[in-house]
């Protein structure tokens, strides 16, 4: 498909250290995955749970009604179940009752059969001083490319 979709979450970089990534498919209606291959999807303000039977939920992820649906139209804020391999539940599900972290969707995109995947992140919330760090070193690298362009020319 040469249509494919590719949603980022921009602020978790920001506002996480990721540790580590994986790849998970998505439980989808059908109105829901068209609406995702027309890029109506936000992961912004979404992240993952575990449910009592050890199954990964993204919660907080919005995909907008798609627009030629008829009264079968699902809901744009529900829970969607992530599809991943047993033992990749539980070594998760460990580290995220062991030690606090989070699990944060970084990507939303398609993959070359058309199928909505997900790319989710093991990550550890940053302070705030390492918040200001990250704009200090992104303003300095700014800086240093502007100089490097106005030297070149």
């Amino acid at each position: 498909m040469s249509n494919t979709v590719n949603i980022k979450n921009r602020k978790a970089r920001f506002e996480y250290e990721i540790l580590d990534r994986l790849v998970a498919g998505i439980v989808l209606a059908g109105t829901e995955i068209k609406a995702i291959r027309e890029g109506k999807a936000s992961i912004a303000e979404s992240f993952c749970e575990f449910n009592d039977q050890g199954e990964m939920f993204v919660i907080n992820m919005t995909v907008q009604e798609y627009s030629h649906a008829t009264y079968f139209n699902h809901n744009p804020k529900s829970e969607r179940k992530l599809l991943l391999n047993k033992r990749e539940l539980k070594k998760w599900e460990r580290e995220v009752n062991k030690s606090g972290l989070t699990i944060v969707p970084l990507r939303l995109f398609t993959n070359e059969k058309g199928f909505a995947k997900l790319e989710i992140a093991l990550a550890k919330g940053k302070k705030t001083y390492d918040k200001r760090e990250t704009i200090k070193d992104r303003d300095n690298k700014k800086n240093l490319d502007r100089i490097k362009k106005a030297f070149n020319n």
